[in-house]
């Protein structure tokens, strides 16, 4: 587990979110040459690697940056500064329905985002009812999937992903939509990846019980910055200490 497949480089991820509500508030500021905007750091100077064959978990508030860090790992977007070095191929399920059609049927839906995931067609048939069982969606996988409940696309999008040949999975907090009995079979399926380690995986997820359950190391986010990283059950000390301070800090507000 000595060769990095992810790469953290000092990088800082830069937002820029638009102050005036309205084009009258918006359009005096433009004349005036006045700032349209205030700028937001969603990762700042972040370094870490992430192994071949490790599972690692990503923590922290909201707007900590996990889901940024998750985005520039698939490629989604890019760091303002510093670099990004990914290894192979990503599967993510960072968003549910992300690759999806709405008009098109799940059955469409899984070529479509296959093909996004890097599979040929060839490769999808050989996989289709592999992909079709795990989702146990054969009942309603010719029914468009603007039709769908939320946990019928987690079951769709996870049962795509897993059966791609990429050996990166990212994992955004998608197992929390859907009944009890499929995040189950889901976590079950992670962990005999986990053990071949044949596969990265990046885990992000609000629950303390799953991450240190699943995880074997954890990375620590707090308003962009990496706080620290290590020991699933020390990391997480950190974070109640982070949450306790934050949590007296509005008190005294």
């Amino acid at each position: 587990m000595d060769k990095p497949v992810i790469i953290f480089d000092k990088v800082s991820k830069d937002f820029y979110i638009q102050e005036e509500k309205t084009f009258k508030e918006f359009l005096p500021n433009l004349f005036l040459g006045k700032p349209w905007a205030k700028k937001v750091a969603a990762l700042d100077d972040v370094t870490f690697n992430i192994f071949q064959g490790e599972t690692v978990g990503i923590i922290g508030k909201n707007g900590a940056g996990k889901s940024t860090a998750l985005k520039l790992i698939a490629g989604v977007t890019t760091p303002t500064r510093g670099k990004v070095i990914i290894t192979g191929k990503v599967a993510p399920l960072i968003e549910l329905g992300a690759g999806f059609h709405h008009e098109l049927t799940g059955y469409e839906n899984i070529f479509l985002n296959a093909a996004i995931l890097g599979l040929h067609k060839k490769e999808i048939e050989i996989k289709l009812n592999d992909i079709i069982e795990f989702s146990e969606l054969k009942d309603f996988i010719y029914a468009p999937v603007k039709k769908y409940s939320s946990g019928m696309y987690m079951r769709l999008a996870f049962s795509i992903a897993i059966n791609t040949n990429a050996p990166l999975l990212l994992i955004d907090e998608v197992l929390a939509v859907g009944d009890e009995d499929f995040q189950r079979k889901c976590l079950n399926y992670l962990q005999e990846i986990k053990k071949s380690r044949e596969k990265t995986i990046i885990f992000v997820s609000h629950s303390e019980q799953s991450v240190k359950k699943f995880c074997e190391r954890v990375i620590l986010l707090d308003h962009g910055k990496l706080i620290t990283e290590g020991d699933p059950t020390e990391v997480f000390e950190k974070y109640h200490h982070i949450l306790e301070e934050t949590n007296r800090n509005a008190d005294v507000s």
